[in-house]
């Protein structure tokens, strides 16, 4: 009997997903983000995806309730007034206390500028793809922004309106390590073998390209050493010219002797002696007999 009322009920409606917009971040926290369900001014829930792991609804809080304390207040309160099993995880300012304190991830390893403002509150819910679950993290931003809480008394005077309920960009948040330029998916395998592939193809060429560039070179002899001082005083023996300079005396190239062997009536070597007679000095003048 109730195999056939089983059968014979309706499934339970799905959610609708939308695209993420251009100013949407590509990563919360650990997980990707994969489409928009729902959005209040307080802020967006969104499906998306842990490395590995299973879908997830995160609600991420826009910039101007996560700028407004009272506001971080009210998302901290309905978190934690959730059942442990239903929250994956948390993040954020203001969101490491309370009961599901155990599910917070922090990123203060993560490298950030001084002038950074501190982390959007998320929260990271369990999702089984159905619109029961879109609705109620829809009543949970609400439920922030104030627009369903009952009036606590009769209404009058002016209306109240929440100072920050234009600001719905969404809150600051940080990714590390940096996606894929215009990517807001993880990346595979394929991925990380086709960067290897193609560094190791860049590679490859540079060296072919320096091989081609100078192997047509042609090579340069090594510069011949220059000896020193003692090197060459000291060591070999004098050339054959020097050695028949010493056992002999020299001849000068015309046949002539040279000036030390036949000194004549002059010599090069300086003298106290003077010249007597017809001896005269070089350079001296002569007398010439036919006068």
């Amino acid at each position: 009997m109730s195999t056939h009322d089983d059968a014979g009920r309706d499934p339970a409606p799905m959610a609708g997903h939308h695209p993420l917009r251009d100013d949407d971040p590509a990563r919360v926290g650990d997980f990707w983000l994969d489409s928009r369900l729902t959005a209040t001014p307080a802020g967006t829930a969104f499906a998306a995806h842990e490395e590995r792991g299973d879908a997830v609804l995160l609600i991420l809080l826009s910039e101007g309730a996560a700028a407004d304390p009272a506001a971080r207040a009210r998302f901290a309160g309905e978190v934690n007034a959730m059942h442990i099993d239903t929250v994956v995880a948390r993040g954020g300012q203001d969101q490491d206390d309370g009961r599901m304190a155990v599910r917070f991830r922090g990123e203060a390893e993560d490298p950030a500028l001084a002038d950074h403002g501190p982390l959007a509150p998320w929260a990271a819910l369990a999702f089984d793809g159905s619109l029961a679950a879109v609705l109620e993290a829809d009543r949970v931003l609400r439920a922030v922004d104030l627009s369903m809480s009952p009036p606590l008394s009769e209404p009058s005077g002016p209306d109240y309106r929440l100072h920050w309920i234009d600001r719905t960009g969404t809150g600051p948040t940080r990714a590390w390590p940096l996606p894929w330029p215009g990517r807001t998916d993880r990346a595979g395998w394929i991925t990380m073998l086709v960067s290897f592939l193609l560094m190791a193809l860049i590679t490859a060429v540079a060296i072919l390209l320096a091989i081609l560039a100078f192997q047509n070179q042609p090579p340069v002899n090594a510069p011949q050493p220059i000896p020193s001082m003692g090197e060459g005083s000291g060591s070999g023996s004098p050339s054959g010219s020097q050695t028949g300079s010493q056992s002999g005396e020299p001849q000068s190239p015309s046949g002539t002797p040279s000036p030390g062997s036949d000194p004549g009536p002059y010599s090069d070597s300086p003298s106290m002696n003077q010249p007597s007679g017809d001896q005269s000095g070089p350079g001296a003048p002569t007398v010439n007999p036919r006068l």
